[in-house]
C-alpha cells in the first residue's frame, strides 16, 4: 500500500510514539511518502523505515492512503496535500480535542491493523469553495472546516452584507462572520453559539462573531446555495481565512461561497462513529450525579 504521511514537530516524549507508528508501517510493507516538512523531524536512528518525500502542492494522486499525525490542524493542513484527489486520510491524534483527528495514541497500533485488513468505511465530507474578484488564496481556495472573515486586530466592527442566492439576507454589525460546514460546525462556529450539524446534512450555517445586535442568530443553510458577501467598515483592512490560512483584504474584494466538486474522506473504523465522538470530545452525559 502507497502512503503518505504529514505531521507536526514533535519533542523528544512524542519521539518514540512516531517511531512506533513507522515501525508498524515497515511491518505491513508500506511503501511510505512523507511531507519535506515532516521529513526535516524524523532524524535517523529513530526512523529505521525507508521512505520517499514529497513536496505539498505536488500531485500525489497515486497515494492510496494519507496519515495525518498531530491534532486538527495537522489534519487541516494535510487535506491541503491531498486537494481534490480524495485520497482517504486517517487522523492520529497527539494533540488534545481531536474531532478530525480521532485516534489517540492508545488506539494507534489496532487502528493500523485494521487499515491493512481493509475493516474501515469512508466518511465523506462536504467541502466549501471560495470564489473572489480578487485571487487570495490561489488554488488552495477551499475548506474543509468554514471560511470567516473578521475584523482586523482591535479595529472597530465591521459591517458584512450577506446574500443567499443574490437575495438579501442581512446586514451583520459584527467582529465577523463564520461561514461553516457540517465538519466545521464543531469549531469556531460552535464556540460563537452555532449548532452541531450531522456530517450528511447537506447544509452550512452562518454564524455571526459578536454580532451587534443580540437579535442576530446562527442560520442553517441548504449547501447547494450560493452566498455572497460584500464588507465595509471604518478599518481598511480586514481578515479573511480558510481553516487555518488568512490574507488580510480590502473592501474591495467581494466574496463568494458555493460547495465545492469534491468530498474529503475520512478513514473511519468499525468501532467508531460520529455520535461517538460527539460523546467523547463533548462529554456527553457525564454527570457528578451519575
Amino acid at each position: 500500500m502507497r502512503i503518505a504521511v504529514h505531521g507536526k514537530e514533535f519533542n523528544r516524549v512524542s519521539a518514540p510514539f512516531i517511531a512506533h507508528i513507522f515501525e508498524i508501517l515497515a511491518q505491513f510493507k508500506a511503501q511510505l511518502f512523507v511531507s519535506s516538512k515532516f521529513s526535516q523531524y524524523l532524524k535517523k536512528p529513530l526512523i529505521k523505515a525507508s521512505y520517499q518525500t514529497y513536496e505539498p502542492g505536488t500531485d500525489i494522486s497515486h497515494i492510496q492512503l494519507f496519515i495525518s499525525i498531530g491534532g486538527d490542524g495537522t489534519l487541516l493542513e494535510s487535506i491541503t496535500h491531498i486537494g481534490k484527489s480524495e485520497i482517504p486520510v486517517l487522523g492520529i491524534n497527539t494533540g488534545r480535542l481531536g474531532f478530525l483527528a480521532t485516534i489517540s495514541k492508545e488506539e494507534t497500533e489496532q487502528a493500523l491493523k485494521h487499515i491493512f485488513e481493509g475493516a474501515y468505511t469512508l466518511d465523506q465530507r462536504a467541502v466549501l469553495k471560495l470564489e473572489t474578484n480578487k485571487e487570495i488564496f490561489g488554488s488552495l481556495n477551499f475548506a474543509l472546516n468554514d471560511l470567516t472573515v473578521v475584523k482586523k486586530d482591535s479595529s472597530s466592527m465591521i459591517t458584512i452584507h450577506t446574500y443567499i442566492n443574490g437575495d438579501f439576507l442581512n446586514s451583520y454589525w459584527a467582529d465577523g462572520i463564520i461561514i461553516a460546514t457540517p465538519t466545521g460546525s464543531t469549531g469556531y462556529s460552535l464556540s460563537c453559539g452555532g449548532p452541531l450539524i450531522f456530517p450528511r446534512s447537506g447544509n452550512f450555517v452562518i454564524t455571526p462573531v459578536s454580532a451587534h445586535n443580540l437579535t442576530v442568530r446562527p442560520i442553517v443553510v441548504a449547501d447547494n446555495c450560493e452566498i455572497s458577501i460584500e464588507v465595509e467598515g471604518r478599518s481598511k483592512k480586514f481578515l479573511v481565512s480558510l481553516d487555518s490560512r488568512m490574507a488580510s483584504v480590502d473592501a474591495s474584494i467581494k466574496l463568494k461561497v458555493l460547495k465545492a466538486d469534491f468530498k474529503v474522506q475520512l478513514v473511519q473504523l468499525e468501532s467508531n462513529s460520529y455520535f461517538k465522538t460527539l460523546r467523547q470530545k463533548l462529554n456527553w452525559g457525564l454527570d457528578v450525579r451519575n
